[in-house]
């Protein structure tokens, strides 16, 4: 089918006038929507957002009509191109997102497909239940999606798929109709069959297939083993065949069954009933099993199988050398020992750790006897949750392996009995071997599914055929072992060409007539499951493509250039997790909830548009300027993306490109100059901070600059930090004894705005007995970097290496108090600056240290000690920086703050307040800042006691806090300088 028809656009028009919900057809939606987070990429029709089931019958309606086809997407994290088509996506994930009703004492839920698995276990909580199958993605991964999928996760060899939860589910049928499936006995089925209408066709058609005894012994031969929970290959008519209809003493019917693990190629559902399980045991271990070689944990998991483990999952060494290079993820590795070929992380739980841990000794001692493993640290129930988070980004981290080669997802999803996985492992590892192949091994052990993944490029051509014959190769080797091709990621695009081959051509024939009796015209979803074009087609990139080479004044030359760094995102999906998963990544897209404003999206838009770009200027595109309009610039992605995609410097680089094309808007250039201007407003503070206050010419500033009117300018203070520490320095008490030398780092917004902070820090500083020095370096040239203003930034960055790259070593550090203007020597520095001071750059980063940072080293170095602080009660709300918490750690933070014997940290859970440096003042950005700040930081600022200190290190932040809460907060700094004795 085509769907490049220009006289569709007016259609499209008529519909979208139609719909509640939103229509859209723009090149930049359809950019964002022609790939997931498979190898394919097709651009779609247009991308519709329903608001409710009318909506999706205008859809289906609309379909039928101009012969085009509907594809449901949920979170997109789809790993096989289930999402992925060329036509109408309907993105379900913006406005299909209730919970509509809960039975506790039955144990189910009825939710719309939009509802996100964790965030449905959030609420389940308190009620003793939860929604048992957890996959990797279970942050953002919708249950519409996992029921698409059959999902399945870590925990499956205790509680099974989501096939086994499903207990109704209310779709549309391709005629517009409505249809409730769920559990039905015979005369209830006999009933069904009697209707006239598509439905009662359905039933007919099942009834009259499955009851042949031919078509039996065909599916009861030629399926996977019974034994493997996880069988997702093609339609599961397998589970139907189970059912009173069809054996005598079978369980009811449920098409249900068929229906979850059908990609959307079916009906369109929109209400999920789910069954519900009883909250787990709450407290967890983790053996961290050790091995030598795959074979033996291949082996080892056959052992563990044989114990009460909740979770079996593997780890190999390429993943686990992946985690090394990850700012967020190199802090899970903490049980590592030595460099093992592969780690078996086997769960167990208890009611007290002892249970859990008297489980996990027996396992040990049983991998001993069987002499397998060197290693088996025993992980407590304090630190799973890191653990697991090392094993869940494995997907995310395979796209770190340097250059164009990457783990490619194409024959991760096979599942095997148990008992068969050794061999079949070893048999593969042959088979990769004679295709020079070291592959990726991870996953679900336990479960008899492996994730395996080759590397290839797929750029070449003789990797896109290499693709293709590996995966037969695999489908083969599967097939004797009478496994399951896919295992919980389903057949898509990459797999459901091997069907035929799988369940033998009779089974693959039935499961096309049930595909063209559910959906006669084909609009579901197709291509998926049946009729699907060839696996190695619709790739994101042509045969022997050539990468362009963008020409940056940034070095993005460890990554290969600044469009290589942009295709790091796998599209996974991790920057679509909402505020209640914590850390920061992605706020805007946490406000907004469009793809648009995530990381992927934004990646996905530069990769398209610079790939397939023919302008002069490649980044000339005002789609790229749209799609990262709301990145706030917080740097969560640069530690919280399994890829490290770094989009705030992406996103400077850009705004530096478009704008040689395009010009530089006055409000950058002001706030690109804010130290040159604050520098002349100082002249006069008075007059200066007369003009920005007062209605009259501080609303002509802000309309002039486009700054948000209720937004309050900061003051110009008096005295600057620089002119204060020249005349009063000399004048603090002098130390009995000289603790070490630093240099302070005396920032722009310290300097002219908040120097009383700056005074504090040095009295501080200075009473615990350390020499501070200041000297006339440039300012840190934040602000000109988030404008996009990189000569004028890296003119500062330059100046400043040239002048701290003698002066600075390990005894005599760089200290700063401002984290975005500090933290830049250590992120952007060494690829900001010209080459010739690149290494020095590099060397400097290490001896730069945020005071939160430096204060928290000297404590832990007995230097610093509680008995120099207050006894007094104080209790302190900590809201961290995003760039401290992606390019150091709050950690030090609080290690400063609880120094004082009595003072108690609270750290708020929330990600970036909205400010962002200067996004937040700006006109058209006000409202989503404030969207951000309303998620978590504000309400647990407005619910603090009055005597609670609220402390936040940066600038921006407590600005923030004081314009959404009316409340004043500190720097922790000031906090701990009024706790000194």
């Amino acid at each position: 089918m085509t769907l490049t028809k220009p006289n569709l656009l007016p259609a499209l028009e008529s519909l979208k006038q139609k719909l509640a919900g939103d229509l859209k057809f723009d090149s930049l939606t359809k950019t964002l929507y022609a790939t997931d987070a498979s190898v394919y990429r097709e651009m779609p029709l247009a991308v519709a957002f329903p608001k409710n089931e009318d909506d999706l019958r205008e859809l289906i309606v609309f379909a039928k009509a101009h012969k085009t086809s509907l594809i449901p997407r949920t979170a997109g994290t789809s790993l096989a191109g289930q999402c992925v088509g060329n036509g109408i996506v309907v993105d379900v994930s913006k406005y299909f997102t209730s919970i509509l009703e809960f039975n506790q004492e039955e144990k189910w839920v009825r939710v719309q497909p939009g509802v996100v698995r964790d965030e449905l276990n959030r609420f389940l909580k308190p009620h003793g239940l939860f929604f048992s199958p957890i996959t990797s993605t279970a942050n953002r991964a919708m249950i519409g999606g996992m029921v698409g999928n059959n999902s399945s996760g870590t925990t499956s060899i205790v509680y099974g798929t989501t096939r086994d939860k499903v207990q109704e589910l209310k779709t549309l049928l391709s005629d517009g109709s409505t249809a409730l499936f769920g559990a039905l006995d015979k005369e209830q089925f006999d009933q069904k069959c009697q209707a006239d209408s598509l439905e009662g066709e359905i039933y007919r058609q099942i009834k009259l297939e499955l009851s042949d005894p031919v078509a039996q012994k065909s599916i009861e031969e030629n399926f996977p083993k019974k034994s493997i929970h996880r069988r997702n290959t093609g339609y599961a008519v397998d589970a139907l065949l189970d059912s009173e209809i069809f054996q005598e003493e079978g369980e009811p019917f449920n098409f249900c069954k068929l229906l979850t693990g059908s990609e959307g190629t079916l009906a369109f559902t929109t209400e999920i009933k789910i069954a519900l399980d009883p909250l787990p045991d709450p407290l967890e271990v983790v053996v961290a099993a050790h091995f030598d070689s795959i074979h033996q944990s291949m082996l080892a998991a056959q052992v563990a199988m044989k114990h009460p483990a909740t979770a079996v999952e593997l780890m190999d060494k390429i993943i686990l050398d992946c985690t090394k290079e990850s700012i967020e993820y190199s802090k899970n590795r903490y049980f590592v020992e030595g460099d093992p070929m592969a780690l078996l992380m086997v769960e167990f739980t208890g009611k007290s750790e002892e249970e859990a841990r008297s489980k996990a000794s027996k396992l040990v001692e049983d991998l001993q006897k069987a002499g397998l493993g060197y290693a088996y640290p025993v992980i407590g129930p304090d630190k799973t949750k890191s653990a697991w988070a090392l094993r869940s980004a494995g997907l995310g981290l395979l796209a770190n392996i340097p250059g164009d080669r990457k783990a490619v997802a194409c024959i991760e999803d096979t599942a095997v009995d148990i008992e068969d996985l050794a061999a079949y492992i070893d048999e593969f590892d042959k088979m990769m071997e004679a295709y020079g192949q070291e592959p990726v091994h991870y996953a679900h052990a336990g479960a008899g599914e492996i994730h395996l993944r080759p590397i290839l490029d797929l750029k070449k051509k003789t990797d896109q055929e290499e693709f293709y014959r590996i995966s037969l190769d695999v489908a083969k080797l599967v097939k004797k072992y009478n496994g399951s091709l896919s295992g919980e990621h389903g057949d898509g695009r990459v797999r459901a060409p091997f069907i035929p081959m799988m369940v033998g051509e009779d089974n693959y024939q039935l499961f096309r007539r049930i595909k063209y009796t559910w959906d006669p015209d084909n609009i579901f979803n197709p291509g998926k499951i049946v009729d699907t074009a060839p696996m190695n087609t619709f790739l994101r990139y042509e045969p022997d493509m050539h990468t362009p080479e963008q020409e940056t004044l940034m070095d993005f030359g460890h990554v290969g250039g600044f469009l290589r760094m942009a295709e790091k995102c796998n599209g996974s999906g991790d920057c679509r997790k909402l505020p209640a998963s914590g850390g920061t990544m992605c706020p805007s897209y946490q406000a907004t909830r469009n793809e648009k404003d995530t990381t992927r999206g934004r990646a996905n838009t530069l990769r398209e548009f610079l790939t397939m770009d023919k302008k002069p200027n490649p980044f000339d595109h005002p789609e790229i300027k749209e799609a990262l309009d709301l990145c706030l610039s917080c740097k969560g992605c640069t530690a919280e993306c399994p890829s490290n995609v770094d989009m705030a410097s992406l996103k400077a680089e850009f705004l530096y490109q478009y704008q040689q094309q395009n010009g530089v808007p006055l409000r950058s250039k002001a706030f690109a100059y804010i130290n040159d201007l604050n520098g002349l407003a100082g002249i006069l503070p008075g007059l200066s901070n007369f003009v920005l206050k007062n209605g009259l010419t501080g609303n002509l500033v802000k309309n002039v600059l486009g700054v948000a009117p209720k937004r309050e300018l900061p003051a110009i203070q008096k005295v600057t930090l620089r002119k204060w520490f020249r005349e009063n320095y000399a004048l603090l008490p002098v130390p009995e004894k000289i603790v070490k030398t630093i240099y302070l780092f005396v920032d722009e917004f310290t300097n002219y705005n908040d120097p009383h902070i700056g005074i504090a820090a040095v009295k501080l500083l200075r009473k615990l007995g350390y020499e501070i020095m200041i000297t006339q370096h440039q300012e840190s040239g934040r602000s000109a970097l988030s404008k996009g203003l990189l000569e004028k930034a890296r003119k500062h960055a330059d100046a400043n290496v040239k002048l701290f790259d003698g002066l600075i070593d390990g005894n005599t550090p760089l200290v700063g108090i401002e984290p975005s203007a500090i933290l830049g020597f250590r992120d952007e520095y060494p690829k900001l600056v010209s080459k010739p001071l690149v290494e020095a750059a590099k060397k400097l980063k290490f001896h730069t240290l945020l005071i939160d940072e430096f204060i928290g080293r000297e404590i832990a170095a007995g230097n610093i000690t509680s008995s120099q602080f207050t006894q007094e009660s104080k209790s302190i709300k900590l809201h961290g920086h995003c760039h401290q918490k992606a390019l150091s750690s709050l950690t030090w933070t609080q290690k400063m703050l609880t120094l004082p014997a009595n003072y108690k940290v609270e750290t708020i859970p929330s990600g970036c307040c909205g400010m962002a440096g200067s996004f937040g003042y700006e006109k058209e950005h006000y409202e989503v800042s404030m969207q951000i700040g309303e998620m978590v930081l504000f309400p647990a600022v407005r619910t603090a006691d009055s005597e609670v200190e609220i402390a936040a290190p940066g600038t921006s932040c407590r600005h923030q806090i004081a314009d959404g809460t009316g409340r004043k907060s500190k720097h922790p700094v000031e906090i701990l300088w009024e706790a000194v004795r």
